[in-house]
This record gives C-alpha cells, structure tokens and sequence, in this order.
C-alpha cells in the first residue's frame, strides 16, 4: 500500500519573494513597535507609579522584542543557509525568554521559572496549535499533514518530556535519588543538550530533509517568508540581533523588578505569571507565524513551526538554565516540578502527540486544545 503524499500547500500559495537589501513595510511596523513599546517600558519603569502598568507594559516590549529577535534570527540565516538558521533559532529565538527567567532565578522566584518552562511548552501545543487549527479549520475546513512526519513529530515532543521530567519523579516517588535532586537535575540537562548536539549535523546538511530539532529547511523558509520580510544583508542582520538581544536584556530586568509587585496587587500567583504571562510574552508570540501558516493552509509547515519550538525548549532552553543558574547565584535550582506542573504537562504532550498522529486536523480539535488550554490557566490563578 503506498503512502499517501500530502501537499503542504494545496492550493498553490507562495510566499512572494524577499526583496533584497530592504527593509519592507512589515519590517518598519516592527521596528517601530519594538521601539515605541521600549521606550513607553523605560518610562513606566523609571516614574515610579503603579507596578501593574510597569509590569504590563514591559510584557508587551518583551513580546514585541521576542519578534525582533526571530526575525533578526531568520535574516542572519537567508545569509547563511537554512541549516545555519536551523541552529542559530534553536540557540538564540529563545534569547528574551532565557533573560527573563536568568534574572528570576537570581530574584530567587524559582516557582516563576519551573512554571515559565512548563509554560512555554503548553502555550505552544494547546494555544498557538489551538488557534493554528481553529483559525485554519474555520477557514480551509479539515487540513492535512504528512501522518508520518506528524507522529514523529509528537513522540520526539513526549520522550522529550519524559527526560526533563526524570527529577521530579525520583523527588515524588521517594527514590533514594531523591536527595541529589540537584546532580539528577545535572545529569539529565547533560543528556538533553547531548540529544541536541548529535543532531547538528542533520541541522546543518543541505538539501531536502528533516532536522529533529528544527524540522524541515522548507518549513523554515516558509516562516520565514510568511512575515513578508525583506532580505536584509548580513551587517545589519548582526546589528539588528545585537540590538534587540539587549533591548531584550534591559526589558527583562524592568520586567522581573515589577513582576512580584504586580502580583501582589494584582493577587495571581507565581505559577500563574509563569505559566501563562511570561511564557506567552517571551516565546509563544514569535511562533504565531505557525497561525499565519495554518490560515494560508500551509498546514505541514504550521505543525512543525509550532510544535518544534517546545521541543527546543525541553531539549535546549531548560537544561541549560539549569546548568547555567549557579552563575545567577541559584545554585540549589532544579528541575523538579510541583505534582500540577507535572501533571498539566503531561497531559498537554499526549494530548497534542494523539491530535496529531492521525495527519488531520480541524477547526474542533483546535477549540478543544485552547478550552484545555483556559481551564489550566484558570487552576493556577491561585498557586
């Protein structure tokens, strides 16, 4: 029996071609956005009034530069080829949400960051594949992927999560491990970022092909072409990566110090701006090109835009916050999580590998996925 062969992009869609050497339209509009939202950031941050428009407002900078980031990423990669940009996404479109949870490690709120990690892994399986789906359900009816490509896709995604999930369950099940959370914590970020080096050399070799970590380099370009972006050289690609790296930087400091009084008067808990606030500000809005994708009913390419960032993030963004947190002064960090935590992001990664394992999707599994979604966000309102 043959497979049956999926076409990506059924009803012809392409993307128009980059100019080259330009900044277009979409690239002025986020210019500008990232540095009025800056700005308005440092103002807020530096009068001294209410915490929660502080707060707010660095979260809307911080998104906005998390896009800037991306899409400096994307254009340092059309120079250096779609491998490269493979790699350089995996390292460094996570860069405002790294910053983020560095300068919550040493303000000591380690429930902030155990829950942003969780938290950006159902931001992306549950609500940017919930609306990927519904908005492209809505739009093209039932949309179809590689059911191949798709389940590998899922089981990469849950045996990523059984790895990171090893501390927790040696600290709840009482094992003898149990009192070397910390070394446990080590070992498995070592292996995690081992997975991730032996596949560089599938990352980096040209041609028609699927990365573990990145997917496809015709998924990549599709992302990349899907902001209507132009081709910027190589200089200002850098430059613009350097600038928004530290925009991204000085936003996340002003977004930790009015994060815990925010809280307080807002009354959420830590969880809660973990899981929901922080992970969407700092990675979920790069990925939104997934839903762009998914609307142009360039479904193969929206799944493995969305559903390989929280891959990145189990395999990549997680163990190396934890080996990195004794230079934050968070030595005794680890990556045991609560029983919810654990629980919730179980349950997203089964539920996200079984929607797509069949290679379809439609507008109600979307629905399903962000109701699943608000219910969680609704339980850790309160811790």
């Amino acid at each position: 029996m043959s497979r049956r062969k999926i076409d990506p992009n059924p009803q012809g869609q392409t993307a128009p071609a980059k100019r080259a050497g330009t900044l277009t339209s979409a690239d002025r509009k986020l210019l500008a956005l990232c540095l009025g939202m800056t700005i308005a950031a440092g103002i807020f941050h530096n009068s001294g009034g209410s915490p929660v428009v502080s707060f707010v407002s660095s979260a809307l900078a911080l998104a906005t530069l998390a896009s800037l980031v991306g899409r400096s990423v994307e254009a340092l990669g059309d120079r250096l080829g779609a491998g490269a940009t493979g790699v350089l996404q995996s390292f460094l479109a996570n860069l405002p949400e790294i910053f983020v949870i560095l300068f919550s490690l040493k303000a000591g709120l380690y429930e902030v960051v155990k829950a942003t990690i969780v938290g950006s892994i159902l931001a992306n399986v549950l609500l940017i594949a919930g609306l990927a789906f519904f908005l492209g359900g809505i739009k093209h009816g039932r949309q179809h992927f590689d059911p191949v490509a798709s389940r590998q896709l899922g089981l990469l995604l849950v045996l990523s999560v059984f790895v990171l999930s090893v501390p927790t369950l040696t600290s709840a099940l009482h094992t003898p491990a149990a009192a070397h959370e910390r070394t446990v914590t080590i070992a498995v970020s070592i292996a995690l970022l081992t997975l991730f080096i032996a596949s560089l050399p599938e990352t980096l070799r040209r041609g028609k092909h699927q990365s573990p970590i990145t997917g496809s380099n015709e998924a990549l370009a599709a992302k990349s072409q899907a902001g209507h972006h132009g081709e910027w050289p190589l200089s200002l690609a850098i430059f613009m990566l350097a600038i928004s790296g530290l925009g991204a930087a000085l936003v996340s400091d002003w977004f930790v110090i009015a994060l815990t009084p925010a809280m307080e008067t807002l009354h959420i808990s830590q969880a809660f701006a973990g899981l929901i606030i922080v992970a969407i500000a700092g990675n979920a809005v790069e990925n939104v090109v997934g839903i762009q994708l998914a609307m142009k009913n360039q479904s193969e390419y929206a799944l493995q835009v969305i559903l390989q960032s929280p891959v990145q993030v189990a395999m990549i963004v997680a163990p190396m916050i934890a080996l990195a947190a004794p230079l934050v002064g968070a030595a005794s960090f680890t990556l045991v999580f609560t029983p919810l935590l654990l629980g919730v992001l179980f349950m997203s990664t089964f539920t996200a590998a079984t929607v797509v394992s069949d290679g379809d999707s439609t507008w109600f599994e979307g629905a399903t996925l962000l109701a699943l979604y608000s219910a969680i966000a609704v339980s850790f309102w309160w811790g």
